[in-house]
């Protein structure tokens, strides 16, 4: 049976893997999915070896505990290439431990491809050498990024994010959103981020935030939407340190939703920026770095903006806000931005339209479709090659 070995450590690209494993069972459902991921793709039918998506880190000592672990991982893959070569090997972004199996499926004689590859262009650009030595096809999903890698001697097909996708197809609780529309004439959205390390680092400056923006407008009711049910109950106790008696409430599953009927929100950075993008929604983007990231950040990051709608329109968008430790400057412009679009309604709708100018110039359809489409070009002769 032909086989697909995925490798994916982000809870995004587990729901980007779920959507293209869906997409290629569909095309070819003598298709095998097995490999590293998250419980989407282990729902979509993938055998996983191992949960990789528990381990989702960012920065250099946060990954330091964890590097015996990630070690035995690429060993135990590179056993696996030798002794059941599967057809072809699949990762999404997660950089640093996806090098490593990279380079053990290249090893083996196995073709890679990089789907919703990690932003090189941006810092550490000194790793296209990995990719041109290890990545057989770069899949990527930004539209500037072809002819950078093009220039670059890698081979490169554009077939767009699959977050505008996932948005497109997303049945959104009607009942949820109807409630929280009774219960409030103005919503607040809050995204304290999908990894454990960025809701502890920026989770507690948001309630900070939102304990100011009450005081100035009391009617707004705020809804945290919490990736996992662990971090909800972290985040649920961080509130109840804070002493303050606030509109909130806490979900899980419910991101979309309190996206949609957000007046504005307040989110971690991270790929979910498309999403507000999709939505047309207005938003703060944050960061509070560790020391590690910072210092790394202002030593090799080469670009003017970090959340991706600012890099289509190399404007400021969405406002954004990196910075590291409790600097007070921080938390007062963070404060002005939003309370600005609270204060003056106006000002809301031409952020509104502004974003919405900029969806209908960059947000393109199809990108599980054409990811599909760019893999099962080259794998029926590989699988054949295989059976030869």
């Amino acid at each position: 049976m032909p086989e697909i070995f995925f490798s994916v450590g982000e809870p995004s690209g587990d729901q980007h893997a779920a959507h293209l494993i869906h997409e290629l069972k569909q095309r070819r459902p003598d298709l095998k999915f097995t490999g590293f991921g998250g419980p989407e793709m282990r729902e979509a039918g993938c055998d996983l070896h191992f949960q990789l998506t528990d381990m989702a880190v960012m920065g250099f000592f946060a990954v330091l505990p964890l590097l015996r672990k990630f070690f035995k991982l690429a060993d135990q893959a590179e056993q696996y290439f030798q002794t059941h070569k599967p057809d072809a090997v699949i990762l999404v972004d997660f950089p640093g431990f996806n090098w490593a199996i990279a380079k053990r499926a290249k090893a083996a004689g196995i073709p890679v491809y990089y789907f919703s590859p990690p932003q090189i262009w941006a810092w550490a650009t000194w790793r296209v050498e990995r990719m041109r030595k290890y990545v057989d096809h770069v899949l990527c999903g930004l539209s500037f990024e072809p002819k950078w890698y093009a220039e670059r001697g890698i081979d490169v097909e554009f077939v767009g994010h699959p977050f505008f996708d996932e948005v497109a197809a997303k049945q959104l609780n009607e009942q949820f959103c109807l409630e929280q529309h009774r219960d409030a004439d103005r919503i607040v959205g809050v995204l304290p981020g999908s990894r454990n390390s960025e809701v502890q680092g920026n989770f507690p400056d948001q309630l900070k935030l939102m304990s100011r923006w009450h005081k100035k407008h009391p009617d707004v009711k705020f809804l945290v939407a919490c990736y996992r049910e662990s971090q909800k109950d972290w985040c649920e106790k961080q509130y109840e340190r804070l002493g303050q008696n606030l509109p909130i409430e806490f979900h899980t599953e419910r991101t979309s939703e309190i996206i949609e009927i957000s007046d504005c929100c307040v989110m971690v950075s991270g790929s979910v920026s498309l999403e507000f993008l999709a939505r047309a929604k207005p938003a703060i983007v944050m960061y509070n770095c560790g020391p590690a990231i910072w210092f790394t950040a202002k030593l090799f990051i080469k670009i003017n903006y970090m959340s991706l709608p600012n890099l289509f329109a190399n404007r400021a968008v969405y406002p954004e806000f990196y910075y590291m430790g409790p600097w007070k400057r921080n938390y007062d412009k963070m404060f002005q931005s939003l309370d600005d679009w609270l204060s003056h309604p106006e000002k809301l709708i031409e952020k509104k339209t502004e974003i919405e100018r900029l969806k209908y110039e960059t947000v393109q359809f199809g990108a599980i479709s054409k990811t599909a489409d760019a893999i099962l070009k080259t794998f029926p002769q590989q699988s054949q090659q295989k059976a030869a």
